[in-house]
């Protein structure tokens, strides 16, 4: 199991940044090794879909959780990987935390690539944090 973590402090409301991380349709503006997303079915705070990841435009499908205003929880259930990323906000004084976790293992002729996918993994989870940070910081207080 590869375990990839990374956070930053934004300079907006968690509200603000709420409404940018669960917009789960526009993934793929943030999150560069996401290239498409399908929705399934969607139950309340649950989604099923299809992700096209950037790594050979490979699929894997995910269990999407909301927790209203305090966390994503993403279950690979299958596909090249398994197991799952957490995105969660949490107030720090005037800042907004906002984290990413990975706790994932690749599957198939995949783990042979595991340390290549990992540092990609890692880089595209930095970028996408700056992303919405860098979209957060820039809304006024109602957008």
């Amino acid at each position: 199991m590869v375990r990839v973590e990374a956070s930053v402090l934004v300079q907006a409301p968690p509200h603000t940044v709420w409404k940018i991380v669960s917009d789960l349709d526009a993934e793929p503006a943030y999150w560069k090794g996401t290239k498409s997303v399908r929705n399934i079915s969607r139950d309340g705070d649950t989604l099923r879909r299809e992700i096209t990841i950037a790594f050979r435009d490979k699929r894997c499908v995910q269990t999407v959780r909301l927790h209203p205003h305090h966390t994503i929880e993403f279950e690979f259930t299958d596909g090249i990987i398994r197991g799952s990323k957490r995105v969660t906000i949490s107030s720090s004084g005037e800042d907004t935390a906002l984290t990413a976790t990975w706790d994932i293992r690749f599957t198939g002729m995949m783990s042979m690539f595991g340390g290549a996918i990992t540092g990609h993994i890692r880089k595209g989870t930095l970028q996408a944090l700056e992303s919405i940070k860098m979209d957060a910081e820039g809304r006024t207080p109602d957008t």
